[in-house]
Order: C-alpha cells, then sequence, then structure tokens
C-alpha cells in the first residue's frame, strides 16, 4: 500500500474530504430570506402589521411601493418572497377582514414552504407582545389571514425542483468521469505514444476525442428533457433552443476537465478518482442541487462560485420553471465560454507532443 501512494491517498485524503463538505458545505437551515414587503398600505397600522419581520433572524426584508418592482425582483431571482400588504388593509383590519398576500419563489419547494412559516411565525409576534403587555389574548394582527401563492411551483412539487437539476448531474457524469479515462487509458497503452509520430496537433486530438462524447452526451441530454416533459411533467417555461444551447455548453465544460484530468494523470484510477472528487461530487454538493447555497458558511460559498455546475444549476431551474431571463443567460453563457477557452487551453498543454 505504501507503494501504491494513489490508493494511499485516496484512503486518507477522501474521508476528510467527505467530513469537511458535509460538516461545513450542507445545511438545511434557511436565514437571511430575502423577502419584499409591498407597502401599498403606509398608514402605522400596515407597519405595525407586519413589523416582526425585521425581529426575525431567518428574514431579511426589503421595503417596496409597487407590486411591479416587486415582480420584477421574484422573476430575477433577486427575491424569495413577497409580501403584500394591499392598499385597504387598514379598513378592512379595522372591520375585523384584514388580508396579507404572499407569493413565494416556489422553484426550490422546500425553502418556499420554510420560508412560509417564518413569515407566518413573524407576523404573530407584534399580536403575541401586544397580547403579553395588555395580558389577554391576541388581537389586531393574529386576526390577518394570509393569502398564500407559489410562483413558478404552483403545484409544490419537489420533482419540478429536483429533475432539472438531475440535468446538470448527468452532463458532469458523463462529461467529465467517462473523458477522464480516455488519454489515461492510452497512455498506459502506449498508444498515444504512436500518435506523437504524425502531423496530428494537440488542439486536432483534443477535438478529435471530444467529438464521440458530445454525441452521447447530446443523447443523453435529449433523454433528460423528454423525460422531464413527459414523464415528470415539470413545465418548461423558457426557450428550447436556449435549454439546449447552453446544457451543449456545460457539457464540453465536463468533457474538457475529464480530458484535461486525464491528460494531466496518465493513469486510470488516478484520473477516475480525480474526476470524481474534483466534479461529480461538488456537482452534487456545492451547486444548489441539495441545498441553498446562501445558508452555508462565506468560505463554502466562495469555492462554489468557482464551480461551472453551480451557475448552470441556478440557470437551468430558472429556464425549465421560470423562463427566459436574458441578464441570467447571458451572464452564465459567458462564464461557461470562459471555462470552455480555459480548459481547452489546459487540455491542449496536456497532450503536447512529449515524452517525459
Amino acid at each position: 500500500m505504501l507503494r501504491d501512494r494513489s490508493n494511499l491517498i485516496v484512503g486518507l485524503l477522501l474521508p476528510i474530504g467527505l467530513i469537511l463538505v458535509f460538516g461545513f458545505g450542507i445545511s438545511f437551515d434557511v436565514k437571511d430570506a430575502r423577502v419584499t414587503v409591498v407597502l401599498e398600505d403606509s398608514s402605522q397600522t400596515a407597519r405595525d402589521a407586519v413589523a416582526g419581520l425585521q425581529g426575525s433572524p431567518y428574514l431579511a426584508p426589503t421595503w417596496v411601493t409597487s407590486m411591479a418592482a416587486a415582480e420584477r425582483m421574484i422573476r430575477a431571482g433577486q427575491t424569495d418572497a413577497i409580501l403584500r400588504v394591499p392598499i385597504d388593509f387598514s379598513r378592512r383590519m379595522a372591520a375585523g377582514d384584514g388580508q396579507l398576500q404572499l407569493l413565494l419563489n416556489g422553484v426550490d419547494s422546500s425553502t418556499a414552504s420554510t420560508i412560509e412559516g417564518y413569515v407566518s411565525g413573524a407576523l404573530t409576534v407584534p399580536a403575541q407582545q401586544q397580547a403579553d403587555r395588555a395580558g389577554n389574548k391576541p388581537t389586531g394582527v393574529a386576526s390577518i389571514a394570509i393569502i398564500q401563492r407559489v410562483w413558478f411551483n404552483e403545484a409544490n412539487e419537489s420533482t419540478w425542483y429536483i429533475v432539472p437539476g438531475l440535468v446538470v448531474l448527468v452532463m458532469t457524469l458523463i462529461g467529465a468521469f467517462l473523458t477522464s479515462l480516455l488519454v489515461a487509458r492510452e497512455w498506459e497503452r502506449g498508444t498515444l505514444e504512436s500518435l506523437f509520430v504524425t502531423p496530428v496537433r494537440p488542439l486536432e486530438l483534443v477535438i478529435a476525442k471530444l467529438a464521440p462524447y458530445l454525441v452521447v452526451g447530446a443523447i443523453d441530454l435529449l433523454m433528460c428533457v423528454l423525460a422531464a416533459k413527459f414523464l415528470f411533467h415539470v413545465p418548461m417555461r423558457g426557450s428550447l433552443p436556449v435549454i439546449i444551447v447552453v446544457s451543449l455548453l456545460y457539457l464540453m465544460v465536463s468533457l474538457l476537465l475529464g480530458l484535461f484530468i486525464s491528460g494531466a494523470t496518465r493513469n486510470q484510477f488516478a484520473a477516475s478518482q480525480m474526476a470524481l472528487l474534483a466534479s461529480f461530487m461538488p456537482a452534487m454538493m456545492l451547486s444548489g442541487f441539495v441545498f441553498d447555497l446562501r445558508n452555508v458558511p462565506i468560505a463554502i460559498q466562495a469555492v462554489s462560485q468557482l464551480l461551472p455546475a453551480t451557475h448552470f444549476m441556478g440557470l437551468i431551474k430558472t429556464l425549465f420553471m421560470a423562463g427566459d431571463y436574458w441578464p441570467d443567460i447571458i451572464r452564465t453563457s459567458a462564464i461557461l465560454v470562459l471555462y470552455v477557452v480555459v480548459l481547452t487551453v489546459a487540455t491542449r498543454r496536456t497532450l503536447r507532443k512529449k515524452l517525459d
């Protein structure tokens, strides 16, 4: 075992990595949830009704005066919920029929349910404090009815949230894991050395290695989209061509990452383990597939932003459930193109016609 350094490294470092990732990187708590309060009624009665939001450590309220501004924020992913105080709130409260409207971003159904509970609990705080001071039952705010709606996931189905994320995992697995064995296998067999006496250039070799797996990945992408649409009935509110283009861009990133690992390690076992640790596991644990990344430590958030899967995960969920939001599409596509360029250059350097 001491002679086989790769086995020893995996046996000792993999458990440490898992402990750190699971211990520090995973949290199902929701903190500082972004709630946009639309104060159409700016009376003191309305302000007292929502005052409890400011005292909650789990909510981060912002205040706007128009529903149109709040809708733009939720469509852009800048808020998790909208709490609307209608213009006739004070009058209806005086009549004992006060109502507030709560709109939840259902792209993440689990987070939406948690925020709904936090908001409902926070709205009872002023009434409870008033009751404690008066020594009687709660009045006023306690009589408010919350009219709830879930945007982008009307059925509140967790499947709608999970299935688009599976596209990311499938593209990562097919791309990075399988191509990580290509060059390493040829180095071990000695067949790659025969290419060094041919006129083929490193960039041409990269393209030739990627082409078959790009076709395989495109077929897998088609199966994922068809399964999402017809098997799991996930809505596809974004443009299908946009979904395909950005998915193929991410597939290229995964393929190039696997090929780079393969060329750099030149060993099938080491390459497969590196691909698992550098691509599939981070894509599953640190991309936002399992939980909201805003609830993890800042250091983990910073690491997650370096992963192409994190950017693609957010975009593919938005495309499926919310529709085409072009600022997000352009930003994420630019990031993926940058990864393609950087990894192409790096992979080309690992395939130089040179024997060590």
